[in-house]
């Protein structure tokens, strides 16, 4: 694979350094991309660098992974309009591990069974294996602020600092020494992985374009080496909003901050003219099959009506990558989840093997009624419980429901107008689901 050219076709390349394809086509490579540890898990914005490593890595170069134990007690000021909050070192510190962990398993994942140089999807870290962590807090932990500014401070100039896009962006509203030195950090970190780890290229998003050619600058001067660097476009919505948030904020990559049914819907229910992007960024599938689900999509409109194909697209999307991060057991969730609100059959073992979590995260999907602990104790007969919580408009209709056989319980049908509900009917002690017809449902969360 050549990596310059598949990130062309996938739409992925902003900007480049000249001589960079003949640096790359002469012998393997090694790459970085850096992480600031800012939340405890990565999210999918983040998982658009995940991708260009692993696309780098498919392409036999070795990926390095930076993670910013130093440069995440500054603070990135790149795409920010004012000063970050600064974040406790402990809290630093826990989110780096958390990152850490994941990134280990996404990219392990994403070269699983993919031969490299340095191995065949290994998720240990070393120069044996196919891929290295690296903590840039090792760089800065023996320095002091006068070696700082002499070794590292020396090397750009005010003038060359201040053109920068980061800088220039942020004069009217004002910025710190502190987030003004960030690109001397970042520039300094990549002369040490070139000196230390034989890393030659820096990669990153479009906003990064300053800090990774000061990383340059940094190799040039003070290794009288060569580096180069690579940039990917900021990805966005069609309509132009930010690119990974949903209704809820953030789709993160642990499953425990969204879980594996949200994390699926988010690409089924994205808007249509997302799609392409998606499939040339997101998909590990041959070009010629992503291509082809491309033409698909954008041929879509009213003229040629292909809505079922484009749903089975989106669908597919979805589950391949639900696959890739939360593993065979999330992707069967998503899937049982997704069955049940539109109604495929479930079964109620199907609902009984849902986590609470899993069941609890249905709240704000469908409407959802508290009901107290101890109400429910008494055993309301079913008809009462329905008209209380305006599952139906009275009890009137609620008996006709029940005589229509439309109502189920926890996708059991109900068919006793006498019947009552009980303690007994809980899902995981807390949950009741309810259905009135096929496209009607109702979560009642006893407390």
């Amino acid at each position: 694979m050549d990596f310059i050219a598949e990130l062309e076709w996938r739409g992925m390349l902003h900007q480049l350094t000249p001589g960079i394809r003949e640096h790359l086509n002469a012998a393997p490579r090694k790459a970085y991309i850096g992480f600031d540890p800012t939340a405890n898990s990565l999210t999918i914005g983040n998982y658009v660098q995940v991708m260009i490593l692993t696309l780098w890595a498919r392409a036999g170069h070795h990926p390095v992974i930076l993670f910013g134990g130093a440069t995440g007690r500054i603070g990135d000021p790149s795409g920010k309009d004012k000063e970050r909050q600064l974040k406790t070192y402990e809290e630093l510190d826990a989110n780096l591990e958390s990152q850490k962990a994941q990134m280990m398993e996404l990219i392990g994942v994403g070269l699983r069974g993919v031969p490299t140089k340095y191995g065949t999807g290994a998720r240990e870290v070393g120069e044996e294996h196919s891929f290295s962590v690296v903590n840039n807090y090792e760089f800065y932990e023996h320095m002091n602020v006068l070696d700082f500014l002499r070794n590292v401070g020396k090397t750009l100039t005010i003038s060359y600092m201040m053109s920068k896009d980061s800088v220039q962006s942020r004069l009217d509203t004002g910025m710190s020494f502190t987030e003004f030195s960030y690109q001397l950090l970042q520039g300094y970190d990549f002369q040490k992985l070139y000196e230390d780890y034989g890393v030659t290229v820096q990669m990153g998003g479009s906003d990064q374009w300053g800090n990774i050619t000061a990383g340059t600058e940094f190799v040039r001067r003070n290794a009288e080496g060569k580096a180069y660097a690579v940039t990917t476009p900021l990805l966005t919505k069609a309509d132009g909003t930010k690119f990974g948030k949903s209704e809820k904020g953030n789709i993160w990559l642990d499953p425990e901050m969204t879980g594996p049914y949200d994390f699926y819907q988010f690409w089924v229910r994205s808007n249509d003219a997302d799609i392409p992007t998606y499939l040339k960024t997101f998909s590990l599938r041959t070009k010629e099959e992503i291509l082809a689900d491309v033409a698909t999509v954008e041929a879509h409109g009213p003229d040629n009506n292909l809505f079922k194909q484009v749903n089975a697209i989106k669908h597919a999307l979805a589950a391949e990558l639900t696959e890739r991060i939360h593993g065979a057991e999330g992707i069967t969730t998503a899937k049982r989840v997704t069955d049940i609100f539109y109604g495929r059959g479930t079964t109620p073992e199907d609902l009984q093997s849902l986590t609470a979590k899993t069941i609890e995260g249905l709240r704000g999907e469908i409407p959802d009624f508290v009901v107290d602990r101890a109400a429910l104790a008494a055993s309301p007969t079913l008809i009462d419980l329905l008209s209380d919580t305006t599952v139906t408009s009275s009890k009137s209709e609620a008996r006709r429901a029940i005589e229509n056989n439309a109502i189920s319980i926890n996708k059991v049908k109900m068919t006793d107008v006498e019947a009552e509900v009980n303690t007994g009917d809980l899902l995981h002690d807390r949950f009741i689901l309810i259905e009135n017809g096929k496209k009607r449902r109702y979560l009642l969360v006893i407390e």
